[in-house]
C-alpha cells in the first residue's frame, strides 16, 4: 500500500465511486464520485487528535465490530493515504448540529465541515474492477447462536481477535467473561457448499486453510496450548504447500472431526457453547467448548453487484465476474478486466497473480501511448559524507503490537542511545507506514543523520522502501541496516518478554556496528536487451509468448518436442465445459505465425549466463547445432507430467487407466464406452502420501466432470469415486452437486484403508470399505479410471544454470508465495504453468499473462541497476584462484597483472554477474576477496558487538 502510495504513476481515489461508464475499449469516460472527507487532506498531518477528543464511539468496522473508532477515524494505523475522516452518518455535528470537538482542537485547521461530495470525469483505455467480497454473514443461520451466545464468533471476528494489531493486542479471551479459553472448535464452510438457506453452493475455497492457521495460531497464545478441534466436510488443501501444512497440524494436535455440527447451544452456566454432532460411524457426542469459530465463506458485495450494473459486465449465478477459462480476467465488455474475488474466490497468492494478469490485459489497449504520460522518480544530488563522523539514528518500530508486545521498544530506544555514534532514535508505530517514512525523511535532515538502523522486520520485503527514503532526502541508499527485531526476535519468542527485549538491544548494537563501517555503494547500470525467451512451449508456455509478443517485444519461445501444446493435446474440455482442442489449434496458429515470436522446437537450453536485463543462453537446436540468445526476462514455463501408477493393477490389466488414457478412451471410443455397465475412479493415485505428500489439485474436478459426462452419454451406467477429500473448490462444487444429483456415487476411502483392485476369472474388481456402513462393498467395473499424481518435469539442468530454486517435491520455487507468485528468486526469471505447481488451464493461462505483466516492467526500460553488493578484489589477492572453484554464477576469472614490472596472477570479477553471495569472501584465506556491504571489518565488527567485546 505504501509503494502504491508513493508511486508517482498512480493516483488515489478513496472514498469514491464510479457513478458511469461510457464510452468503448481504448476510450472509456468514467464518472467517479467523490464523497466528502470533512477534513483537508493537505493539511492533515495524522496527529490523531479529532479523533482523541471526539465524543462519539461506534463500530469499528475493520475489527468487525468487536472493537470501538470514533466518528472522527482512521481504519488502521497503516491507512494509505494516512488521513482522517468523519463519518457523517455518526458524527454530532452532522445529526445534532452541535459538538465540533475536532475542529476546535485540530492544530493545523484541518476540519472541513463544509465539504461537498465531487463528481469528476477520468477518460482511460482500459479498467480493471476488483471491489472484492464481503463476508459471509451467519445471522440468519439461528442454529449456531451467533449474535446470540456471546463464545460463538466468526473467522474474520476471530482473525482480529489474534491479530497483534487488533483490538485484544493478540491476547485472547472469550467475549462472555474475558477470561482465556483453553478449548476452541471451528465449523467449517457456513455460508459455503450451501443451498438450504443462503443460496452459496460453491466452495469459498481459503476457509479451511485460514481456520487451519488459526488452530494454529492459537496454540501459541494459549499457556499450555490449549486443545482445537476442526469440523469438516472434506478437508480442502489443494494450494502450494498446503497438503504439508495440513500434515504439520495433525502432528501438532490439532483435532480434525469429519462431521457437521448442526446446533450450537449456550454452554454451562451461560459461558463457553454446546455442540451436538454425528460422527461418520453413526456415534452421536455432545461436547463443551470454551468458543465456536464459524468458517464464513465469501460473498459477491452489493457494491460489486452495482458496480456491474454501472460497467455493463455480465455476472453469474453467483454474482461473481463472468469470464472464460481461456481469457480467466476478461469480462463480457471489451476493455474492462477483473481480478481477485470479484472473479471467484480465491486465495491471496491466486488474487495477486490475477491483478498482475489483469495489469497485462489491460495494458495491451494502451500500447500506442504507452510512455506518454509516465512520470519518472528522481532524486536529489546524493550527499558527499566522505570524511564524516558517523551519525547515526535508530529507529525501532512497534509493528502495531506485532513487535511491541513482546519487546519493551521503548526500553530499546533508551539503550540505543547510549550506543557509540547515535545521535538519535525513537520509536514508531508503524515504521513502513507513509507518515513513518515522511518522519524519517524529517529526522534525517533535522539531526544531519548519515547512518541509519531500522529495527523492524525482514529486509526481505521493507529495505528497498527505506532505501528510497533515503535516496529522497540524499543520503545513499546503502546506509542503512535492518535488524531484524520481529520474525528474528518476538515472532520466536513470545513468551519470553524480558529476554527478547535483550536480544533486540544485541540486534541493535550488532546494526550500528555494522552500519558505522558503512559506506556509499554505487550501483551499477546494465543496458536491457528488450527481448524475452519463454522455456516450454505448452498452453502456459504459449500464453506468455503471445502476450510478450503483443506488449511489442521480440520472444524465442522453446519447447524440447517437436510440437507445441503439451498436455493440452490429451484434454477435451474445461470445468466449464469448454473445447479445448480449438482453443489450442489457434492459439498455435496464432504464435506460429505471429511476426514477434520465433519458434525453436527440439530445442533445450545448454548455458547461461548474465543478470536481469541482460541475459545470454545457449540453445542446442534440431541438428546439434548451437544458438546464442541474448535477452531481458525469461519465462520459465516447463510443465509437469502425468505420473506413472504402481499400484490398483495398473500396466496389469488394459481396463486400468490414467485420466488422460482415460479421456483419449472416451474420445476415440466413445461408442464403446457408451455401452459400459460400471465405471470406478479412484482419487490421490500416488499424491497426498509419504512419496509425494501434496495434493495434485486438479484430480477431483477432472474424475466430477469425467463421471457427469458419462453419467449424460449414459444415464444407466454406474459411475463410483473413491475418493479421500473432494476437492472441486471455488466454483468447480457446482460439478460435485450436479454429479450427486446425476447419480454418481461418491465413497470415501481413508490412506490406511486404500481400495483393494482385484480379477476373479474375467472380472475386473475393486473392494473399499464404505464409512457410513462400516463394512466392505465388491464393485464390478468394466473401466478403472487412476487419478495419477501430477509430477514435474525435469528442471534440473535448468535450474543449475539459472540458480533458482525448487520446492521438497521439485516444483519450481517463487520469491514470495503471496508478494510475488509469479516471479523467481532470481530477479528476471519468471514462473508460469504447471512447473510451479498442478493446476487448471485457466489459472496456467492466469499465471502466464502474469508473468508478462512482471516481466514487460523490466523490458520496457533502456537500463536497469544493478543490486550494487557484489564482491571486489583487495590488495591482499595472491591469486590462488580457490574462489574461482566456489563462485556458482562464474563472475570470477583469473587474470595476469604486472605490478612494479613483474607479472603476477589476481582475479578479477564480472560485476554483472556476482550476485554478492560471499561464497568468495568466506572461501579465500588471505581477505583477498571481499563484498561491498559485507566486509571482514563490517561483519567483524557485529560479531565483537555482538559479544559484546571492544573492536
Amino acid at each position: 500500500m505504501v509503494e502504491c502510495g508513493r508511486h508517482l504513476n498512480i493516483e488515489i481515489l478513496t472514498l469514491s465511486e464510479v457513478v458511469e461508464v461510457s464510452g468503448q475499449a481504448g476510450a472509456f469516460s468514467v464518472t467517479v464520485k467523490k464523497n466528502p472527507r470533512y477534513i483537508d487532506m493537505e493539511k492533515c498531518i495524522a496527529c490523531g487528535i479529532c479523533s482523541q477528543k471526539c465524543p462519539k464511539k461506534v463500530d469499528d468496522e475493520f475489527n468487525m465490530g468487536i472493537a470501538k473508532r470514533k466518528a472522527a477515524y482512521i481504519q488502521y494505523g497503516q491507512t494509505v493515504p494516512l488521513k482522517y475522516t468523519i463519518d457523517s452518518d455518526n458524527c454530532l455535528f452532522f445529526a445534532k448540529g452541535k459538538c465540533r470537538a475536532c475542529e476546535k482542537f485540530c492544530p493545523t485547521d484541518a476540519i472541513n465541515f463544509d465539504d461537498k461530495e465531487e463528481l469528476i470525469t477520468v477518460n482511460v483505455g482500459s479498467m480493471i474492477l476488483s471491489p472484492g467480497y464481503t463476508p459471509f454473514d451467519p445471522s440468519d443461520f439461528d442454529f449456531y447462536g451467533y449474535k446470540t451466545i456471546p463464545d460463538v464468533v466468526t473467522g474474520l471476528e476471530y482473525e482480529r481477535m489474534l491479530s497483534a494489531g487488533g483490538p485484544f493486542q493478540g491476547h485472547l479471551e472469550k467475549p462472555s467473561d474475558g477470561k482465556t479459553p483453553d478449548k476452541i472448535a471451528w465449523i467449517q464452510c457456513v455460508g459455503s457448499r450451501n443451498t438450504n438457506r443462503c443460496d452459496n453452493g460453491y466452495c469459498s475455497s481459503v476457509c479451511c486453510m485460514y481456520a487451519m492457521k488459526q488452530a494454529m495460531v492459537t496454540a501459541t497464545h494459549l499457556p499450555e496450548g490449549g486443545q482445537q478441534t476442526l469440523f469438516y466436510m472434506d478437508l480442502r488443501s489443494h494450494g502450494k504447500e498446503f497438503e504439508r501444512y495440513y500434515e504439520y497440524a495433525k502432528e501438532h494436535d490439532v483435532n480434525f472431526v469429519r462431521a457437521r455440527p448442526h446446533t450450537i447451544e449456550p454452554g454451562p452456566n451461560n459461558t463457553g457453547v454446546t455442540m451436538i454432532y454425528t460422527t461418520e460411524d453413526g456415534q452421536q457426542i455432545k461436547e463443551n467448548f470454551d468458543m465456536a469459530v464459524l468458517s464464513i465463506g465469501m460473498e459477491a458485495s452489493k457494491d460489486a453487484i452495482d458496480l456491474s450494473k454501472k460497467t455493463g459486465v455480465e455476472l453469474t449465478p453467483y454474482n461473481f465476474a463472468k469470464t472464460t477459462s481461456f481469457a480467466p480476467v476478461s469480462s463480457s465488455r471489451e476493455g474492462i478486466f477483473v481480478s481477485g474475488s470479484f472473479q471467484a474466490p480465491m486465495n491471496i497468492p491466486s488474487a495477486v497473480t490475477q491483478a498482475s494478469t489483469a495489469a497485462a490485459e489491460a495494458s495491451k489497449a494502451l500500447i500506442s501511448s504507452k510512455g506518454s504520460l509516465t512520470k519518472i522518480k528522481s532524486y536529489p544530488k546524493e550527499i558527499d559524507i566522505a570524511g564524516a563522523d558517523p551519525r547515526v539514528g535508530v529507529f525501532v518500530c512497534s509493528c502495531g503490537t506485532n513487535i511491541a508486545k513482546v519487546v519493551d521498544v521503548n526500553d530499546v530506544v533508551e539503550y540505543a542511545k547510549t550506543l557509540p555514534n547515535v545521535v538519535f532514535a525513537e520509536n514508531n508505530m508503524f515504521a513502513c507506514s507513509t507518515d513513518s517514512q515522511d518522519l524519517l525523511a524529517k529526522r534525517i535532515d533535522e539531526n544531519n543523520l548519515n547512518r541509519i538502523v531500522i529495527a523492524a522486520c525482514s529486509p526481505r520485503t521493507h529495505e528497498p522502501l527505506f532505501q528510497d527514503t533515503l535516496k529522497e532526502v540524499g543520503l545513499n541508499g546503502y546506509l542503512i541496516e535492518m535488524a531484524n527485531i520481529r520474525n528474528h526476535n518476538s515472532w520466536v519468542h513470545q513468551d519470553e518478554s524480558e529476554k527478547s527485549t535483550q536480544k533486540a538491544k544485541d540486534q541493535v548494537r550488532m546494526a550500528v556496528a555494522k552500519t558505522t563501517m558503512a559506506y556509499p555503494l554505487e550501483q551499477m547500470k546494465v543496458n536491457v536487451i528488450q527481448k524475452a525467451l519463454v522455456i516450454g512451449g505448452g498452453v502456459a508456455g504459449m500464453n506468455a509468448a503471445l502476450g510478450l509478443a503483443d506488449q511489442g517485444y521480440q520472444t524465442v519461445l522453446i519447447e524440447k518436442s517437436d510440437k507445441l501444446g503439451g498436455n493440452a493435446w490429451n484434454l477435451t474440455k474445461t470445468a466449464k465445459d469448454e473445447a479445448i482442442r480449438p482453443m489450442l489449434e489457434d492459439l498455435i496458429f496464432k504464435v506460429s505465425g505471429h511476426d514477434r515470436i520465433e519458434v525453436l522446437k527440439n530445442a533445450q537450453l545448454s548455458a547461461s549466463k548474465g543478470t536481469v536485463g541482460h541475459f545470454e543462453s545457449d540453445v542446442q537446436i534440431e541438428g546439434g547445432d548451437t544458438r546464442s540468445i541474448e535477452y531481458g526476462a525469461a519465462v520459465l514455463a516447463t510443465g509437469a507430467h502425468e505420473s506413472v501408477p504402481v499400484e490398483y493393477m495398473y500396466g496389469q490389466d488394459d481396463r486400468v487407466m490414467t485420466h488422460l488414457q482415460f479421456e483419449t478412451e472416451l474420445t476415440d471410443h466413445a461408442d464403446k464406452v457408451k455401452r459400459t455397465r460400471s465405471i470406478v475412479f479412484i482419487q490421490c493415485v500416488g499424491s497426498r502420501d509419504s512419496e509425494r505428500p501434496y495434493c495434485s489439485r486438479v484430480c477431483c474436478t477432472h474424475s466430477v466432470k469425467n463421471a457427469i459426462d458419462l453419467k449424460t452419454l449414459n444415464p444407466d451406467m454406474n459411475v463410483y469415486i473413491l475418493y479421500r477429500d473432494m476437492r472441486t473448490y471455488g466454483t468447480k462444487e457446482e460439478l460435485y452437486t450436479k454429479a450427486r444429483e446425476l447419480g454418481v456415487l461418491f465413497i470415501r476411502y481413508d490412506l490406511e484403508s486404500k481400495p483393494d483392485v482385484f480379477i476373479e476369472g474375467d472380472d475386473l474388481l475393486v473392494r473399499v470399505t464404505d464409512p457410513i456402513l462400516g463394512i466392505p462393498v465388491t464393485i464390478d467395473m468394466d473401466y478403472l479410471v487412476l487419478a495419477a499424481a501430477i509430477v514435474p518435469n525435469e528442471t534440473k539442468e535448468l535450474v543449475e544454470l539459472y540458480k533458482c530454486a525448487v520446492n521438497w517435491d521439485g516444483f519450481l520455487n517463487e520469491a514470495h508465495p503471496k508478494l510475488r507468485p509469479v516471479d523467481m528468486s532470481v530477479e528476471g526469471l519468471f514462473i508460469a504453468g504447471m512447473c510451479s505447481y498442478p493446476k487448471p488451464i485457466d489459472e496456467s493461462i492466469s499465471q502466464a499473462k502474469a508473468a508478462v505483466s512482471r516481466a514487460s516492467a523490466i523490458l520496457t526500460k533502456d537500463e536497469m541497476q544493478l543490486d550494487a553488493i557484489k564482491s571486489f578484489v583487495t590488495e591482499r589477492c595472491d591469486g590462488c584462484a580457490l574462489c574461482l572453484d566456489v563462485c556458482p554464477f562464474n563472475a570470477i576469472s583469473l587474470t595476469d597483472v604486472s605490478e612494479d614490472g613483474q607479472m603476477s596472477k589476481k582475479i578479477a570479477t564480472e560485476m554483472a554477474l556476482c550476485k554478492g553471495c560471499g561464497l568468495c569472501e568466506a572461501t579465500c584465506p588471505k581477505n583477498g576477496v571481499s563484498v561491498h556491504s559485507f566486509t571482514t571489518e563490517q561483519l567483524r565488527a557485529q560479531v565483537y558487538a555482538a559479544l559484546d567485546l571492544p573492536n
